[in-house]
């Protein structure tokens, strides 16, 4: 499937649902999925990835957007508000180990089934 394809067809959930406001974002997150489906199958690529769009979100969360955020209740209680009318506070999930792991012993399992 090539990259378009694999745009066309991504499905975000609801939660996941990103608001993009500027085609400048809407191309940004199209590169990003590009990137990400040429990496396909390259865990290390895949990762390397994953860390470089947590830096930008700590980078931009930690300067630039607490730079803004309201002096008064007032604001930010209309900030809070308009954040969950939006779709929720952006987060970067961590996959835990035990998943991890898991996915390591069901590779494992099914190894060891083809092998017999």
């Amino acid at each position: 499937m090539d990259d378009d394809a694999m745009l066309r067809n991504h499905a975000m959930s609801k939660s996941d649902e990103i608001m993009l406001k500027s085609t400048e974002l809407e191309e940004l997150a199209q590169t990003i999925r590009a990137i990400a489906a040429r990496s396909a199958g390259d865990g290390m690529a895949l990762l390397a990835l994953l860390r470089v769009l947590e830096i930008l979100h700590r980078e931009i969360r930690e300067g630039l957007f607490q730079e803004t955020l309201p002096t008064n209740r007032q604001a930010l209680y209309t900030l809070l508000r308009d954040i969950e009318a939006s779709g929720g506070w952006p987060y970067i999930h961590r996959m835990r180990l035990q998943e991890f792991l898991k996915n390591l012993i069901e590779q494992d399992s099914s190894s060891s089934e083809t092998e017999r």
